[in-house]
């Protein structure tokens, strides 16, 4: 019996314990279990909300300062794995067999691959991280260049690592789904190491990480993105900003992402991926025109430049005075990529069938990181001239409510045909995109997690979809009622806590990784030359003929 059988075999044992009544196909211990803990969790801050920020906040800083070195050297080790790939002959293997070709066109792959990733995080953060760095330099950079350090700090946060965390599990994901025929779970990348036992505890015991890691990230994103939402729509008409504004908000966002779920992925998120990237386009682009273009340049081309220079020493640096900048920063976006992964990577794994592994850990390693420097650029610098101008009223305004960071930088923006119906245009444009970003998110967040309680099924119910892109929309809702911001906190302090162990299982994924894909180089290889030998002989007779 063939390899390929006995997967088959096991899978179908897998699948023949779902949950398949009421319009569900759901695996019934891991839906169970998340379902369960995602209560105890909701319950545990309706009645204790204090002690809950206190024992999470606690869990969180001990981490991201004794635990330092183990996200930072990770996550180099994910890049060197990822650049090994994409330049060795390893990278001729292709994702789903020799004879797989893409599904997707590369602009609507790029798009869904960037509106997954951090599309959102781009509009929060694009203006007011670089002028926290501006005001206090990090230690992480030789030397302190100003305006130079601050955005290649930035770069550092938003390029080559967190897009080689995603790179690495999205690949596994991808390579054993459809080289090895296993379901698209996270559970499949353990195969080689626990054999059929993949199928049983072990296996429900990793989705059910997956699941909450993925949910938990997803409602947290929602429940803070909407405060962002709230301000530029307060900014624009006047909307006031309280809880109750925000769940409303929350339930259009998650009715949109459920008619988006139930369209499926190749019209209702790719449309809302291809639309975000072309929108963030014409944004970008305005901002860029009518910004101080030459200083844009200058600050994208001389930060890129330092960033490069000193990428070894930056990546590999572990502070020792300063543990709290980096904790509070490089750490923690590291914990938050890392805990991120399991969505971002099943959902880029979802989609990219067809690619050969130089093309996708090359695309999704370098695209998407070159499109956030030229993101932040435009955005950042153009904060950081305002700020000069402005003797530093706008990283005031910024440190005291940073959702509304984005709307006060366009309020100061001044060029000669700027004109106020210009600048309300900007701050609608740009509301517009924060809202799409976050229906993309929510939306392919669903997907992804209405994957993992199937057991890896690409064909769920509709029913089901629809209940887990209810659910994350019921959890971010729940949580600011109950405690508002500070609930969200303790929400963000619980996924990013799972960061350590996730780090753990990525590095021995990683090496399981390797040595699969080095044995399916072979067979893919002898294919090729079959065909090849073929494709000759059938020259040769054609000749004769």
């Amino acid at each position: 019996m063939k390899k390929d059988d006995i997967s088959k075999q096991l899978e179908d044992k897998l699948y023949s314990r779902n949950f398949k009544k009421y319009g569900m196909d759901m695996n019934p211990v891991v839906s169970g279990i998340s379902g369960l803990f995602i209560l105890f969790f909701a319950g545990y801050a309706l009645f204790n909300l204090e002690h809950a920020n206190e024992l999470f906040d606690r869990v969180q800083t001990t981490i991201v300062t004794n635990a330092d070195w183990v996200f930072i050297l990770s996550s180099n080790f994910f890049i060197v794995v990822c650049l090994m790939f994409a330049f060795s002959k390893l990278g001729n293997v292709r994702i789903g067999g020799v004879d797989s070709s893409p599904e997707f066109s590369n602009f609507a792959w790029y798009s869904m691959l960037l509106s997954a990733g951090m599309g959102i995080g781009l509009m929060f953060w694009a203006v007011g991280e670089p002028l926290y760095h501006y005001a206090i330099a990090p230690p992480i950079f030789p030397g302190n260049y100003g305006d130079y350090t601050a955005m290649a700090t930035t770069f550092f946060h938003w390029g080559l690592h967190p897009w080689g965390i995603y790179a690495l599990i999205s690949l596994a994901l991808a390579f054993f789904a459809y080289n090895k025929n296993l379901p698209l779970s996270l559970r499949s990348v353990f195969y080689p190491l626990l054999k059929e036992k993949v199928f049983g505890f072990w296996g429900d015991l990793i989705d059910v990480l997956a699941v909450l890691s993925c949910l938990f990230g997803l409602a947290t994103s929602l429940g803070l993105g909407v405060q962002q939402i709230n301000s530029g729509l307060n900014y624009l008409v006047g909307i006031p900003v309280n809880v109750g504004i925000q769940v409303i908000l929350i339930a259009i966002i998650t009715l949109m992402a459920t008619i988006s779920v139930v369209t499926g992925i190749d019209k209702g998120v790719r449309f809302l991926s291809e639309m975000n990237i072309r929108l963030a386009g014409i944004f970008m682009l305005i901002v860029f025109i009518l910004g101080p273009t030459t200083y844009i340049l200058k600050i994208f081309s001389n930060s890129l430049g330092l960033y490069l220079n000193d990428f070894i020493r930056s990546a590999f640096f572990i502070s020792v005075e300063d543990q709290a900048w980096q904790g509070g920063w490089s750490v923690f976006y590291l914990s938050w990529w890392i805990s991120w992964s399991p969505f971002v990577g099943m959902f880029i794994a979802r989609i990219s069938k067809g690619r050969t592994i130089r093309e996708f850990v090359s695309a999704v390693l370098i695209i998407p990181s070159l499109l956030s420097f030229l993101w932040l650029s435009v955005f950042g610098a153009t904060a950081m001239y305002i700020d000069h101008g402005a003797n530093g009223e706008l990283f005031q305004v910024v440190q005291d409510n940073l959702p509304i960071a984005l709307f006060e930088m366009i309020s100061y923006l001044e060029a000669p045909i700027f004109a106020g119906g210009l600048r309300v245009l900007l701050s609608l444009l740009g509301t517009l995109l924060v809202i799409s970003f976050f229906i993309t998110s929510s939306d392919s967040g669903s997907l992804v997690v209405d994957n993992i309680t199937s057991g890896g099924k690409l064909d769920s119910p509709v029913p089901q979809r629809v209940f887990w892109a209810c659910m994350e929309g019921l959890v971010a809702a729940i949580l600011l009622l109950i405690g508002g911001e500070r609930a969200l906190n303790a929400l963000q302090a619980a996924v990013i806590s799972t960061g350590l162990p996730f780090a753990i299982i990525l590095v021995v994924m990683s090496i399981l990784l390797v040595d699969s894909i080095r044995a399916s180089y072979k067979s893919q290889k002898k294919i090729r030359d079959i065909n090849r030998y073929k494709n000759i002989v059938n020259n040769l007779k054609k000749k004769q003929q």
